[in-house]
């Protein structure tokens, strides 16, 4: 199988860039499931309902968010309605939605998806190891489910390593999301599970991590929380992760980074 995980989609920009890209990436690398990162798509801060519409509407087939999964207040019914749409499984469980997703890919393939998010330098959720074990109870992968896709929302990229070392073997993919800076170690770790620290976002880079700069830049010389952040409006990089799975073991044969257009260089598959 062939698996995609965009980034972190920040606002008009980094929307306009995913579903002016995602139909042609689709169909010329031959991808069964396409994950995308939708927190920060609506203005920078969560997602509403005509948002995901759009981004089912292009190609993808399931979204995860993160720690603005809730900005959004009208979003909240949609977490409950809308089983293509996750936050992380290590949030209170009164709260709405689901942290994980069995999926059909459109090859007929089963595609798990769990979501979570870090706990170092980020607000207070459940503990991961708990949380992980939970949602892979009774799913061994080759077996149930022919793939499996954990996005790890988090800051520190040394708790990322952690849940990739944790689950290497026992899920196909483990990406991480958050800093909207992809990082130069997309890898299959050794007993086959593909990783990348962080996929970056889909915004504009001419930025800081995809705000404009203008405002960040007053607050950093005066500490004073002056004006309104707003995303970045310039030419977005769609950065993602494409993994290539063993058809019969669901691990990764493959792990390589994608970047398409903006200012970063690009980095296109070679298949």
């Amino acid at each position: 199988m062939r698996l995609l995980y965009l980034g972190d989609i920040m606002g008009r920009s980094g929307r306009k860039a995913v579903m002016d890209q995602l139909p042609g990436l689709r169909r010329d690398l031959a991808l069964d499931f396409i994950v995308v990162n939708a927190e920060n798509a609506a203005g920078g801060f969560g997602i509403n309902a005509d948002i995901a519409v759009d981004l089912f509407s292009a190609g993808a087939d399931c979204l995860v968010t993160g720690n603005h999964a809730f900005d959004q207040r009208e979003s909240y019914e949609l977490f409950d309605d809308e089983r293509r749409l996750l936050r992380p499984a290590n949030f209170p469980a009164n709260n709405p939605g689901r942290g994980a997703g069995l999926y059909e890919s459109r090859s007929g393939h089963r595609v798990l998806v769990i979501q979570l998010q870090g706990q170092v330098f980020m607000g207070p959720v459940d503990d991961l190891p708990p949380a992980i074990e939970r949602e892979l109870e009774g799913v061994e992968l080759g077996r149930e489910v022919d793939a499996i896709i954990v996005d790890v929302h988090a800051e520190a990229c040394s708790e990322k390593y952690s849940v990739g070392h944790y689950l290497d073997g026992r899920v196909s993919m483990v990406v991480g999301s958050h800093t909207h800076i992809p990082t130069a170690d997309a890898q299959v770790l050794p007993l086959g599970t593909a990783f990348q620290s962080d996929a970056g976002m889909c915004g504009d880079y001419d930025s800081v991590i995809g705000m404009e700069k203008g405002t960040i830049l007053e607050r950093f010389t005066t500490k004073m929380k002056v004006g309104r952040m707003q995303p970045a409006a310039g030419e977005a990089t769609i950065c993602g992760l494409l993994v290539e799975t063993d058809p019969r073991t669901g691990l990764a044969l493959t792990a390589e980074p994608l970047r398409i257009g903006g200012r970063l260089s690009e980095a296109r598959p070679q298949l």
